[in-house]
């Protein structure tokens, strides 16, 4: 028998193959959806990982760019203070009363923790900090080495102590006899204050490992293992410290009981090594707001089909109107996503200003570091002339006396306009420059190198032009780079048996000028025009000569190169553009010894 289906069935027997390709589609878009939010997931951690990281790195060379700059910015500050004739009088006549005052002053210009000085028992008889004053320090390790050596030490003190003193000394002497010692104080902690502000662990080793300086204070003193083992008290580090790395690539190192990355540094002063935390704190926000996105972007497709289906029938619309509630929902939970980033956001533009001023301070030191490296010729040349003078003096002949003294004037002259340049570099002033023969530049930079020359023997072979070398620079800056060029060429000769330097000025369609010297040569031609890169001993310079005559040259338009002789010893090239006519003439060689 043959039964008659009503149109309800036959309604559903046509909807249901409708159903399950429905159901399928709905089912692929799901599974689309989640290997797109996978696939995002893996990939966004992936580079904010990264980018996390650089961060980190960035930061730890900035801090250590800090902490050098502090080191040798104070370095250079024992060596001035132990030639003082004011304090050096003071030890031989045991009257100190204007003493400490006069350290007072050097240390308002300085800017150190500390200064104070000890007479050759160890005792305390002059000091910014006037409670210091009748201290012993016989037994301090600062004072001993510095009466067992000639050179500016550096000392680190006890680490175990609330505040552990940083130090550089050296001996004070008249004569071959020593008077006394000159002890600056770093303040390296303040460093610390700083960096524990950037929600970072940071410490400093020495070259057996132990831990100086710590945003941690229970770490100091004691050895990277043992201090990672120290349960210490709530800090910025506990806050930024979340569960938020077990998805991201496998940690360097737990630090109360998170995991965090470590990143180390060597810090080219004694074997000092710096390291640092860094926790993955925003990472998972940041992935979190673009995933919240995408599964936004996914709801609202997921919706507006819901939408399409509701229009065949009415008994979807309740269904549409619950997936409209939920997208209501999500968007309340993306707009918090979004103001969770807006802080993040914020709290970065905070730490690029402490970033930017950590950079203002780097650049202080550097200026001061300048400064010391220009003023130390013109010093060293008054010294001689004064030398001559009371010779002079003393055998009665005030005459010649008086050309030492003229001399000495010209070489104070040098020394202001020298500061007044740098202070020019500060304001960012334009340059003036001036028509100049090169050749009394030349001359200028032997009369000024004269006394060193005529110490060491050195034989000096000079070729100048006939006709003026012209050329369009600034006088003193040009005599500037040409006095560091004879200085690098006098020091690398320092071991040669007959010592020679070569000096030959051309002129054509530029000038050139070549300084030549039979030395040991250079070992890395690619460092050697870099700021702070130096061979030279601790003391004897600070590595910025070449960088700054590199720059002159580069302001005038020129460029400074240099390379080995086949016959041995280093050659130095300055080009300039010429001013006028080319000259190519060239006068025989002059010899001077």
């Amino acid at each position: 028998m043959i039964t008659e289906q009503t149109p309800t069935e036959l309604r559903a027997k046509k909807s249901s193959p409708l159903s399950w390709r429905l159901r399928l589609l709905i089912g692929a878009f799901f599974a689309f959806a989640v290997s797109v939010v996978w696939v995002s997931n893996l990939f966004l951690t992936e580079r904010f990982t990264e980018s996390t990281r650089n961060r980190g790195e960035l930061r730890l060379a900035l801090y250590s760019g800090n902490l050098l700059s502090e080191l040798r910015r104070n370095a250079i500050v024992p060596q001035l203070l132990a030639r003082d004739p004011a304090l050096i009088g003071a030890l031989q006549s045991g009257d100190f009363s204007q003493s400490s005052q006069r350290l007072i002053s050097y240390d308002d210009e300085i800017g150190a923790a500390n200064i104070f000085m000890l007479d050759s028992d160890g005792r305390t008889v002059a000091s910014t900090d006037r409670n210091m004053i009748s201290t012993s320090m016989r037994s301090e390790r600062f004072f001993i080495d510095a009466i067992r050596s000639n050179d500016t030490l550096f000392s680190a003190g006890n680490p175990d102590v609330v505040t552990p003193r940083f130090t550089w000394s050296r001996r004070m002497e008249q004569g071959d006899q020593t008077v006394g010692v000159i002890v600056v104080e770093v303040d390296l902690h303040k460093f610390q204050t700083a960096w524990a502000g950037i929600s970072d662990a940071v410490f400093v080793t020495d070259s057996e490992g132990t831990i100086l300086l710590a945003t941690e204070p229970r770490w100091r003193g004691l050895q990277e293992a043992d201090a990672l083992e120290v349960q210490s008290v709530p800090s910025a580090l506990t806050r930024a410290f979340q569960a938020t790395v077990d998805w991201a690539e496998p940690p360097d190192a737990w630090l109360e009981g998170a995991a965090v990355l470590r990143l180390e540094a060597r810090l080219p002063f004694q074997g000092w090594r710096i390291a640092s935390f860094t926790s993955f704190a925003s990472v998972r926000e940041r992935v979190n707001g673009f995933l919240a996105i995408e599964i936004m972007g996914f709801a609202m497709l997921l919706t507006l089909t819901f939408y399409l289906m509701s229009r065949r029938t009415t008994g979807k619309l309740r269904m549409f109107q619950q997936e409209s509630a939920e997208l209501r929902a999500l968007n309340s939970q993306l707009q918090r996503e979004i103001a969770e980033r807006e802080r993040v956001e914020k709290n970065l533009k905070t730490a690029e200003q402490t970033l930017a001023q950590s950079s203002k301070l780097a650049a202080l030191g550097e200026m001061s570091a300048a400064v010391s490296h220009e003023l130390n010729q013109p010093l060293a040349a008054m010294k001689t002339y004064l030398a001559g003078a009371r010779l002079l003096l003393q055998r009665k002949r005030p005459e010649e006396a008086m050309s030492s003294f003229y001399r000495i004037d010209d070489l104070i002259e040098r020394m202001g306009a020298i500061t007044r340049q740098l202070k020019s570099y500060a304001r960012k002033s334009k340059e003036t420059f001036e028509p100049i023969d090169s050749r009394v530049c030349v001359n200028a930079a032997l009369e000024m190198m004269e006394p060193q020359l005529k110490q060491r023997q050195i034989e000096i072979k000079s070729g100048l032009p006939r006709d003026p070398a012209m050329v369009l620079a600034d006088p003193l800056r040009l005599e500037q780079v040409l006095i560091n060029l004879l200085r690098n060429a006098v020091d690398a000769t320092k071991f040669t048996s007959e010592p020679r330097i070569e000096i030959v000025l051309s002129a054509g369609h530029q000038v050139t000028l070549t300084i030549r010297d039979n030395g040991e040569g250079i070992d890395d031609l690619e460092s050697l025009f870099e700021p702070f890169y130096t061979t030279k001993e601790p003391g004897d310079g600070v590595g910025l000569g070449l960088a700054i005559s590199s720059g002159i040259a580069a302001d005038f338009g020129g460029r400074l190169t240099a390379h080995n002789s086949a016959e041995g010893g280093a050659v130095f090239v300055l080009h300039l553009p010429t001013l006028g006519a080319e000259t190519s003439a060239t006068a025989p060689a002059q010899d001077k010894s």
